[in-house]
């Protein structure tokens, strides 16, 4: 069952998108990459395969991608947005347990809204976009200090939003409240040389590290 919902934010409408399956565990709430909406095939490759999971899943648009604008919004809209998104879900899904995050920008306001307070029980970040490509300079990562809930970092080693190097340093310095599952030879994308192109597979198959780590961190199975 898909539940269609619009928000009116800052910046403007914008909509998403809830699906339900029957005696879900918990729901997942993913923001979009700067490039793709909700819509995208990965966004809904791994949307399918959490729902076959037995977790609810649901997506938004960004003010700026829901007009059809290239530049994402500025920081505090892209941050209410998040913040509406995530109300707006909780109203819907009946005290379920939610976890926040998404793919490199939206899981990255994700975490910034929940240290500044939003309520989540977990994050998952789908390439957390640790820095600018060939920027090692501009770490995205202070807040994260601030974040109190169990983060899953899901990251292709060959990503150019992360250096290895950086990113486990990053995860080591949260101690036991992060996690880092690695997919070899994934760039920003998770596409890895000589593997699938399609971006709904490739999404539907990062579902089952996101599902263990749901279950381990919040519904207890």
């Amino acid at each position: 069952m898909t539940d269609d919902f619009a928000l009116e934010t800052p910046r403007g409408p914008t909509a998403g998108a809830i699906d339900m399956p029957a005696r879900a565990a918990a729901v997942v709430v993913l923001g979009h990459g700067a490039g793709s909406g909700m819509g995208s095939p990965f966004m809904a490759g791994i949307a399918r395969a959490l729902v076959a999971e037995g977790l609810a899943v649901a997506r938004f648009d960004f003010p700026y991608m829901h007009a059809g604008r290239k530049a994402p919004d500025a920081a505090p809209a892209l941050l209410e947005t998040w913040r509406l998104a995530r109300d707006a879900v909780a109203e819907r899904t009946g005290g379920l347990p939610l976890v926040a995050g998404g793919k490199s920008l939206g899981g990255r306001i994700a975490s910034m809204a929940v240290a500044e307070g939003m309520p989540a029980e977990a994050l998952v970040f789908l390439g957390y976009p640790l820095h600018p490509p060939g920027r090692t300079d501009k770490l995205r990562r202070d807040h994260l200090a601030d974040v109190r809930v169990p983060m899953l970092f899901l990251q292709g080693s060959r990503d150019a939003f992360a250096q290895p190097d950086l990113l486990a340093e990053t995860v080591e310095a949260l101690g036991d409240r992060a996690t880092l599952v690695v997919v070899e030879g994934g760039d920003h994308s998770f596409r890895v040389p000589g593997g699938p192109r399609d971006g709904g597979e490739i999404g539907a198959g990062l579902a089952p590290a996101v599902a263990r780590f749901v279950a381990d961190a919040v519904t207890g199975r």
